[in-house]
């Protein structure tokens, strides 16, 4: 079947258009997206602004037109912490459904986490044993500690590294001392989690996923994406560290001139380096292996799999 998958993130929207079968890795056949910054059209009463309101209305029309010329048969959308957050998402959704007549489902950040252990899973298979998958996106945080596809333990933390620059880091470049209090903070706030994560049982491997992860990978030296997903990619504490010490002392402008770092994603890089960098030292982890599967191949699988088998037979 074909699929367009919908994924309604704090940063971008995102269509991907798939060819997937019950059984099968799904294929990319063509990638969209637009960068709406939604976790910034939230007012300060909770609110998603009129603004960003119409913006996401029209790109979904626009891309749901996409998705429906290029032959899919269905259109599988979801919204994060973003949609998930503001106290209008109701009536946000109620819009979409009047003029792109889809159902837009809102993850909870528990399910985030659940979908992208699944993904991670799938892509390492079994023989991988007890996997630790961690996942930084715009607003939230999502960590898994399990040996099946469901984890036995998922947690999603207010801590993506878009809700942080917002939160923490306004001046251009960061201030040093914020950046220390930050750092601080965020161990506190990663304490518990991390100790119920690890109670779990240790894990055998260490998993990274989303672009967040990829990005601050391709900084410390691993390959770039034009190499392919096969290509085997870590990052370790030590890398993010002293990558933290370089990019904070520069501005988003000069950021987004290093390779691997977009535009979009240049004034956030800086906070999503501290949570990875806290987050595996909570977890006492020095090295993460890069999944190039993540939540939306998460959301994928788990259409699949709900589709009925075929019948068995066994030649005589």
């Amino acid at each position: 079947m074909r699929l367009g998958v919908l994924d309604v993130g704090s940063n971008t929207v995102h269509m991907l258009v798939v060819d997937a079968q019950a059984g099968g890795a799904p294929t990319a056949m063509s990638s969209t997206k637009a960068v709406l910054r939604l976790a910034e059209q939230i007012d300060d009463g909770g609110r998603m602004t009129d603004y960003g309101a119409d913006l996401l209305v029209s790109t979904i029309e626009e891309f749901t037109k996409i998705a429906t010329a290029s032959g899919c048969g269905e259109i599988m959308a979801f919204a994060t912490s973003a949609v998930r957050d503001a106290t209008n998402t109701d009536e946000v959704l109620s819009r979409i459904k009047k003029t792109s007549e889809l159902d837009v489902t809102v993850l909870s950040g528990v399910d985030e986490a659940r979908l992208t252990s699944l993904a991670v899973r799938r892509w390492y298979g079994w023989q991988a044993g007890r996997i630790l998958a961690l996942d930084i996106g715009g607003g939230s945080l999502e960590m898994s500690n399990g040996v099946d596809e469901e984890p036995e333990i998922a947690i999603s933390l207010p801590l993506g590294a878009g809700r942080l620059t917002r939160e923490w880091i306004q001046d251009d470049p960061p201030d040093r001392r914020r950046i220390a209090v930050l750092r601080d903070w965020l161990d506190a706030e990663l304490r518990a989690p991390a100790k119920e994560l690890r109670s779990a049982g240790k894990p055998h491997l260490a998993v990274g996923s989303s672009k967040t992860f990829r990005m601050l990978a391709r900084l410390t030296g691993a390959a770039p994406s034009s190499a392919g997903p096969h290509v085997q990619r870590t990052v370790t504490q030590d890398g993010i560290r002293q990558l933290i010490a370089f990019i904070s002392r520069m501005t988003t402008a000069d950021r987004a001139e290093l390779e691997g770092v977009s535009a979009d994603r240049a004034p956030q890089v800086v906070a999503g380096a501290l949570v990875a960098e806290a987050t595996m030292r909570a977890l006492g982890v020095d090295r993460l292996e890069i999944c190039p599967w993540a939540l939306r191949e998460g959301v994928i699988l788990r259409r699949l799999d709900s589709e009925p088998a075929g019948p068995m037979t066994i030649a005589p």
